[in-house]
């Protein structure tokens, strides 16, 4: 076992401290290396010499295994409990927040440089997939962290901007994106705000709604068009901090589900933002946004299919408690045959959530298969909660048991980070294009 692993364990492990998370930010580095040599035939030699890895696409690697069991107990023990309250509340408990930050799960792929885990896009989806067994509003909040502010910011940042930023991010600060508006959803690029040149300064107004972990953010990342006369070529990526005059955060959306995760508009009214502050090239704002959104796609289905698993997990331990007569609910065979689809949906699900973040952290395309496991865990996630609560009866229509909870935060899936039905549109462009490219 090696030392860097051993410390892994030590620092993701519940330890009082609370600068624990400076042990993960040094020692993770080796949870994005997968062990082939642990596993027979692990490889073959192909005719060109290329050693091709012969392993399932779930599997784990023994770093990548602890982290997903860590975060399980960690989520089990420190976020459980805070997990009704919350939604009740519609608020996120600070010691949450902290339990996230402390254990470095909010900065998993940020360089050990800048103080984060060094970790890979793949191990993200572990700590996203965990945490949504537990509570999807908390899955969520870390999942925007991780897969949008902070790998925008180590793709595209100046050293300088991640200095200032990364560090920060990893330890204690909290990010959003901002693109959606009132007119701009689905059609992201019709978006209206505006970033005006003025010397060495833009000035951006305009409104974003539906702005996840708008109410904890001290940094926003805002797409605003500079250059209208380029139409969508003109939109640009701004760094703005929370405190700089002219930025509002609205009232939170009283939502259906995941209320614990703060859903609110932003308002930058004559915002100045130096130029320096422009997050990659001018005018590729587009490019960017909708590259991140295929990796952010990716970690919606590791949060559908941990939510799938963990509503699963409470309804079937419920029906073989549960006696009817004279037999345990589970032991029908109608019960058994309804029990053996939802978990092959649930595991094929996963198996394309795997190869879909593999295949991003590899580098390779993503866009065809990001919209496919997207739009299919969202599915399975709603076939899951609703059977859930059909095989649990009455008590699984009430508050008294997690499963209806599942139910409410599911429904978001099939609409968040684009609509099942752009997903559907994407996945037939992509097969059209195939198709043409084949003849």
């Amino acid at each position: 076992m090696s030392s860097g692993f051993c410390r892994l364990q030590r620092c993701v492990s519940l330890i009082s401290s609370v600068r624990q998370a400076r042990c993960v930010h040094q020692t993770a580095q080796s949870t994005s290396r997968l062990r082939y040599s642990t596993v027979p035939n692990a490889s073959q030699q192909y005719e060109d010499g290329y050693n091709a890895p012969q392993l399932p696409a779930d599997f784990l690697s023994p770093d990548e295994q602890m982290m997903k069991d860590s975060v399980a107990r960690l989520a089990a023990e420190k976020i459980q409990p805070y997990v009704a309250d919350m939604d009740r509340d519609s608020h996120m408990a600070p010691e949450v927040i902290q339990t996230l930050f402390d254990n470095g799960l909010m900065g998993v792929e940020i360089p050990s440089d800048y103080g984060g885990a060094n970790s890979s896009f793949f191990v993200s989806n572990i700590v996203i997939e965990e945490l949504a067994k537990v509570d999807p509003a908390v899955s969520v909040f870390c999942d925007v962290q991780n897969t949008l502010i902070n790998m925008l910011f180590v793709k595209l940042g100046s050293e300088e901007q991640k200095e200032k930023y990364l560090p920060r991010l990893a330890s204690n600060m909290v990010g959003s994106f901002c693109l959606s508006e009132a007119e701009s959803g689905s059609d992201a690029f019709a978006l209206r705000t505006s970033a005006v040149q003025d010397g060495d300064n833009y000035i951006i107004n305009g409104t974003k709604i539906w702005i996840t972990n708008a109410e904890h953010a001290g940094v926003f990342l805002v797409m605003a068009n500079a250059k209208p006369a380029d139409g969508y070529k003109g939109i640009t990526c701004f760094i703005v901090d929370k405190d700089m005059e002219g930025v509002s955060v609205g009232r939170k959306e009283d939502k259906l589900g995941i209320r614990a995760s703060s859903t609110c508009s932003v308002t930058f009214d004559n915002v100045r933002v130096p130029s320096s502050n422009i997050l990659g090239e001018f005018g590729k704002g587009y490019k960017y946004a909708i590259e991140m959104l295929n990796g952010g796609r990716i970690g919606i289905a590791a949060q559908m299919l941990g939510l799938a698993q963990g509503c699963y997990n409470h309804a079937v331990a419920y029906t073989r408690d549960r006696k009817q007569f004279g037999q345990r609910i589970c032991d029908f065979q109608g019960m058994q045959h309804q029990i053996a689809h939802v978990a092959t949906q649930i595991q094929l699900g996963r198996v394309m959530m795997c190869n879909a973040a593999r295949r991003h952290t590899m580098g390779l395309p993503v866009v065809k298969e990001a919209a496919m496991i997207k739009y299919f865990a969202s599915e399975v996630a709603t076939l899951t909660t609703s059977k859930s609560i059909e095989w649990m009866g009455g008590v699984g229509f009430t508050k008294d048991y997690p499963v209806e909870k599942y139910f409410r935060d599911c429904k978001v899936g099939t609409i968040y980070e684009g609509t099942s039905n752009i997903q559907l549109n994407t996945i037939a462009k992509c097969l059209e294009q195939e198709e043409n490219s084949a003849n």
